[in-house]
Formats: structure tokens, sequence, C-alpha cells
């Protein structure tokens, strides 16, 4: 039985970012990484992947050249929690444990759950296409550059779901080709939603409203898709309320699929009665277990599940785990901080900040709820390079 001073579970942005900045520290812990991946994808440009603007080989990396120096990787998966105990055990049967536990394993993406999605996504003729795969996210720019005529609808689960603006973004992109290529009055467009409106903070939702108005998309609310028919292009949705089922046809549709907590996550001890892992959303440590943190798209906290929001989690999970492992009080909180990035067209894009109480939270000293390509430009090509020479290797801006 292997002993870690500092155990970290998932090797994504959070994990990878927590362990960097913990080993840049002056006295720098013993960290260990734990995950089963051969590569690291850059998962906000695939929005711009499935609009046609980058190849997917843009995103992709391998995660060994981003385990921090001196951090150890254990290339396994975790198949249980024990923190009664301080340890955990692995798919290969073997135990570790440790002093601090730090639980970033991300979202699970639940394509089986809507009948009729896993074996045909992605695949040719089916017009059913999603950006939330490596292996599927170029099929979105095939379907949309095919599609000439007809009914082209757009999903968001009524789940949390990482990014959650990605879905309204590519709605707003492949619209955008269309008008483009003088097809507008050709393709219907429907953003259907299990939620109850476009975005969550007033101020961006009303800009939102109009770049929808704009591209004439229809918007459906409070539906959830919960059926595919590939064989007749059907599409089957419920009702979040009265549990109304709707049949909807299409020649497109992109699909958000349902997500949750991973399930080595949601069947732990870990987890809150949500199946995400239970935390305070101010320190990131755990509710019932004090050497325990999380953060990140695994974690309950109230926030949206962005790499923007791990860039801000991150530095606060590692001062307090510092803290910890020194006896002392916890020195950092996070104030809920997320950012999405909303493409509204090739060229333009409304910026979004905002805290745990929906208040916004803007870098720039403008409106960032107007388009600009500024914006675009900063999404497009100053954040990945930020992401992989900055948050990756621990560096805070």
């Amino acid at each position: 039985m292997a002993h870690h001073e500092v155990l970290i579970v998932g090797g994504g942005s959070a994990g990878l970012a927590v362990g960097a900045m913990l080993r840049n520290q002056a006295n720098p812990p013993g960290v260990t990484i734990i995950d089963p991946s051969e590569k690291h994808y850059y998962q906000p440009i695939w929005t711009l992947v499935g609009a046609g603007v980058f190849p997917k080989e843009v995103s992709e990396r391998s995660e060994a050249d981003y385990i921090p120096a001196g951090a150890e990787w254990l290339k396994e998966a975790v198949a249980s929690f024990d923190p009664d105990n301080n340890s955990l055990t692995l798919a290969n049967g073997d135990t570790h444990t440790y002093d601090v536990l730090v639980v970033t394993a991300g979202i699970q993406i639940n394509w089986d759950q809507i009948p009729g999605l896993k074996d045909s996504v992605g695949k040719p003729g089916t017009g059913i296409c999603s950006n939330y795969s490596y292996d599927t996210v170029e099929s979105t720019w095939q379907n949309i550059r095919a599609l000439k005529k007809g009914t082209a609808i757009f999903t968001h689960p009524s789940t949390p779901i990482k990014c959650g603006g990605a879905p309204i973004k590519i709605t707003y992109l492949a619209s955008d080709h269309w008008r483009r290529n003088g097809l507008s009055t050709q393709i219907k467009k429907k953003f259907i939603k299990g939620g109850p409106g476009i975005f969550a903070v007033k101020k961006y939702a009303d800009s939102l409203t109009k770049v929808a108005d704009r591209y004439g998309v229809e918007r459906v609310w409070k539906n959830d898709l919960v059926e595919l028919r590939p064989d007749k292009k059907e599409a089957v949705f419920r009702h979040m309320e009265t549990g109304e089922e709707t049949v909807e046809s299409y020649d497109m549709i992109h699909v958000t699929p349902p997500m949750s907590a991973p399930d080595f996550i949601k069947n732990s001890p870990l987890a809150a009665s949500t199946g995400w892992v239970e935390v305070n959303k101010h320190t990131t440590q755990h509710i019932r277990y004090s050497n325990v943190f999380a953060l990140g798209d695994c974690s309950n906290l109230p926030t949206s599940k962005t790499g923007a929001a791990i860039r801000k989690q991150a530095p606060t999970t590692t001062a307090n785990v510092m803290a910890y492992l020194d006896g002392q009080v916890l020195p950092k909180q996070y104030n809920g901080y997320t950012s999405c990035p909303l493409v509204t067209g090739y060229g333009s894009l409304i910026l979004a900040e905002f805290d745990y109480d929906k208040q916004p939270m803007e870098s720039f000293p403008f409106n960032q709820a107007e388009e600009r390509y500024s914006m675009y430009a900063l999404k497009a090509y100053a954040l990945p390079q930020m992401y992989w020479h900055g948050m990756l290797k621990g560096r805070e801006f």
C-alpha cells in the first residue's frame, strides 16, 4: 500500500493546475496525480472546431508533457474512495493512502442516457452531431456545411453541463454560416433547452436574446431531449413540468448530452445528494472530511463548470491545501467567479464574467455584453496559449 502526501484524482485542467501550483511552492509537498488518459484536450476550442474554424488536432496534447515536474503520475483509474480511512482503491485493485486528497475528476458525459444517440452521433447521413467529444466534433462542421434547407435543432439538457454557453454558441455560429451563404430563409433554426431561459445573468441574456432574434432562432424552454429516432430523423422532447412529450423532425440536430458526476464519485461517501463532491463553496474543502478538497466540474461549487472558474478555484485550493498541511487556518476564499466567452458569430463574442450572486465581474473597461472582435480574438488565439503555457504550468494570471 503506497502512501502520498497530496493525492490528486484527475489530470484535467483542475488537477494539473493545482498539481503544478503545489509543486511551484517554495517548500513543495509530494504530489501524485492519478489519471488513465494518454491525451489532454483543450475543450473550449471545440466550439470553433465544430464551426470549421480550426482542425480538432489543435486541441490535443500528450498528458505526459503536462504532468508537473517532480510529481508522480499513476496512469490508472479510481474505482472507489474510503475517506474514513484516508484511502482509495484503483481499478487494478491497488490501495493508496494520503494526507490530503484533491478530487478533480471532471464530468461524466452520459451518451447512453438518450436512446438512439450513442450509436448514431457523428455518423455520416444521420444528421446527428455533437461538439462534446474529440471523436464527434468534426461531424458538426460537416453537417452545418452540408445543410442547404430544412430544420436544424440545437439541444441543451436540464442537467449541469460543462461550458453552459456552448450549446447556444454553436447555434449562433451555424446560423452565421448559413446567413453568409444566403441560406437563412431556407433553414429553420430551433434552440431547445431543458432550462428556463437563454442565460442566467440578465445583462448577458438580454444581449444574447437580440442575437437570437437577429438570426431568427426559435427558442423553446423547459424541454429535454429524451429520445432520438435516427431512421425517421425524429427527436422526442419532454416538458420538464408537465411531462408532455413532443416529436420534432430534423434534418440536422446538434446534441448536448446529459451530464453528471462520474459514477465512482456518485457512489462514494464524498458525494452530496446531487452526486457531486460536497465542498464548502468558498474554501473548496469537503464538508465532512477536512483533508479532502475538490474543485472543477466534479465538485458541487454552485457556479458554471468552465475552465475560467477553475483558473480562480485552483489558487484558492492550493493555498488552502498548503495551510491544511501546516496545521494553519485556511486563508483563501473563492467568490464563485466564472467566465463564459459567448461566441455570437464568426469574429464576434460577448465575454460574460460573473460571481456566485450572478453579478457581472468584468475584466475590461468596457461593456462586455456588447459583441466585439477583440473578445473573439481573445478566445480563439490568446486563451489557448494562456492555458497551455500559463494555467497548466501553475502560473496565476
